[in-house]
């Protein structure tokens, strides 16, 4: 049910008059009523509506798109690829749709913002990237918001997250622990049996997925972990970097570094060579994504190649209503493992 001003007035205990007063900010107010009213716009999840133009219709003609980092080509070539397929014709009245990139610095909080931005604005379409955060609150937070999206007439499309319980949104899930497993399975059969691994952020699903498979791959082939293994960090090449010095630290004898993604992967390359390994003659190193700059590396990586272009390209698409909603409302984009230069033999194999 749609949440009215005259629901707010009443939830503060004050006149509509003054809750327009309060939210346009056009008329002095004493400060416990504003704060009455705002604690009230929050409790019921009010949201303005947009400029007039949306109010003619049901929804407008702008597409938001989540990302995390547009910094981080990850998000680049996933946001490039979503605009691409909405820029064209298509918006009300044979106009085009405006996409903006919302930048979320990987905040919870900016998250629900942008969401509420957006639903005040009647978007046509929401496109959220990359993996979320691992929080029940927040969680539930998020669901709440895409349902009052969709219940509007708003497209909502998941690529790289996991799909969001009683919420009519489309989910492109990224196959994160197979690709995982595929990768550690490469290095065992290469004889590497003592393999760091640089975790992404400890709170993120895709850090956690990715996890999970490598440990998978090391428990079928009867390989322990030593917890000294395993360091958390970013996905930036800096924290890849910093992560292999700390591992280097904990045990010497290590022969692979399984890295979160292609720059953290960068970052443990240099770590090595500052600490005089060659990769893979003395350390073999491994990332995922197979990010654009992942071919050009020395030596080039292997990796895991998830088809983000092509995913971003479907969920755009999927979110313009040009292209049908899988089955179920949920498909799996599937990594390939990438066989490169960065990963050779274990020493004495």
């Amino acid at each position: 049910m749609t949440v009215t001003l005259a629901d707010v007035a009443a939830r503060a205990q004050v006149s509509p008059a003054t809750v327009s007063r309060v939210l346009n900010g056009n008329y002095p107010v004493a400060a416990a009523t504003r704060e009455r009213v705002l604690r009230a716009v929050k409790e019921l999840d009010y949201v303005l509506n947009g400029p007039a133009s949306a109010l003619a219709a049901a929804t407008s003609d702008l597409v938001g798109i989540l990302v995390h980092d547009i910094a981080d080509p990850f998000f680049g070539v996933m946001a490039s690829a979503i605009q691409a397929e909405i820029g064209g014709p298509g918006g009300r009245a044979g106009g085009e749709r405006l996409a903006v990139v919302c930048n979320t610095g990987g905040s919870p909080e900016r998250e629900l913002t942008y969401l509420t931005l957006l639903q005040r604005q009647r978007a046509a379409a929401v496109v959220l990237t990359g993996g979320a955060v691992e929080d029940a609150t927040h969680g539930a937070a998020v669901a709440a918001k895409l349902r009052r999206l969709t219940d509007a007439g708003t497209r909502v499309v998941l690529c790289g997250r996991l799909p969001v319980p009683d919420a009519d949104v489309v989910t492109l899930a990224f196959g994160n622990r197979d690709g995982a497993r595929e990768l550690t399975e490469h290095l065992l059969g290469l004889g590497h049996r003592r393999m760091g691994y640089l975790a992404g952020p400890a709170d993120r699903t895709t850090t956690r997925h990715r996890l999970e498979g490598h440990r998978a791959a090391l428990a079928a082939a009867g390989v322990a972990e030593d917890p000294r293994w395993t360091v958390h960090g970013g996905y930036d090449r800096r924290s890849g970097y910093e992560a292999t010095r700390e591992l280097l630290a904990a045990d010497p004898s290590l022969t692979a570094v399984v890295a979160a993604n292609d720059s953290v992967a960068l970052g443990a390359c240099a770590a090595l060579r500052e600490a005089g390994r060659r990769v893979p003659d003395d350390v073999s190193v491994v990332g995922f994504d197979d990010l654009p700059f992942s071919v050009d590396a020395v030596p080039a990586l292997t990796t895991v190649r998830l088809p983000l272009a092509e995913a971003g390209a479907r969920a755009g698409r999927i979110a313009m209503g040009r292209e049908e909603a899988p089955a179920g409302g949920v498909a799996e984009v599937r990594g390939e493992l990438v066989v490169r230069q960065s990963s050779g033999p274990a020493r004495g194999e």
